[in-house]
């Protein structure tokens, strides 16, 4: 068993894997978690006693095959609970970060599975990020950022990199969600801002929108 801090560790060690192949610094897991560099240093030493997490001076912490075990079984919990607020508590996907957060501590394995099985096993979270199964397994799909593809290329929106109520709350007001096919018709080369073209409006798009909206790129034009 493992504290709630231990927890938020592992979860954030996990989410920073995919930008450190190598190893992630202390550094970059004290600015995730706005804490002491120090305070890592002790917590990783901790998570190492308990084969968690393998640390390599100068090269940094990565999680081991347990570790990925345990960080899977959070963030499957956490993505669940999003899913159960939204689909059945009528949150709005804005809202249910903070109060998933809480949930995803819950310990009871046959709660989770009961949770999964009630919600008819989904793939993904309110935010299109993919759901572990009980395996720790996930279902990956193909996505590029809005503000890497070309003029005329088609996507649909599949999840956001930036899942902060404020960015959420902005999207709602652009009509912007999940499933949305977007066509790109103007890209301007000196700040990346887009034109684009949704359910037949033209919106216009910064650079920072763009760079936090994925989409699954689609053959067909529109």
């Amino acid at each position: 068993m493992f504290s709630q801090s231990e927890e938020n560790y592992i979860k954030t060690m996990y989410h920073l894997a995919a930008d450190y192949k190598k190893g992630i610094s202390t550094n970059a897991i004290a600015k995730k978690l706005d804490t002491k560099a120090s305070s890592v240093t002790d917590m990783v030493k901790k998570l190492s006693e308990k084969d968690v997490v393998s640390y390599k001076k100068y090269q940094g912490v990565t999680l081991t095959d347990f570790g990925k075990k345990i960080a899977a079984n959070i963030v499957r919990k956490h993505r669940l609970w999003e899913v159960f607020l939204v689909d059945k508590l009528n949150f709005s996907w804005d809202e249910v970060h903070e109060v998933a957060e809480q949930l995803e501590h819950i310990k009871s394995p046959k709660l989770i599975n009961e949770l999964d099985a009630f919600l008819g096993y989904p793939k993904r979270d309110p935010h299109g990020d993919p759901i572990p199964d009980k395996e720790g397994n996930l279902q990956i799909i193909e996505k590029s950022l809005l503000s890497t593809l070309k003029k005329n290329e088609v996507g649909v929106c599949v999840g956001v990199d930036d899942s902060s109520s404020e960015f959420l709350r902005f999207l709602d007001k652009q009509g912007i969600a999940l499933g949305k096919q977007i066509k790109i018709i103007e890209k301007e080369p000196f700040d990346g801002s887009l034109m684009i073209e949704m359910e037949g409006k033209i919106l216009s798009v910064s650079n920072k929108i763009a760079s936090n909206l994925y989409l699954q790129k689609n053959i067909k034009k529109l």
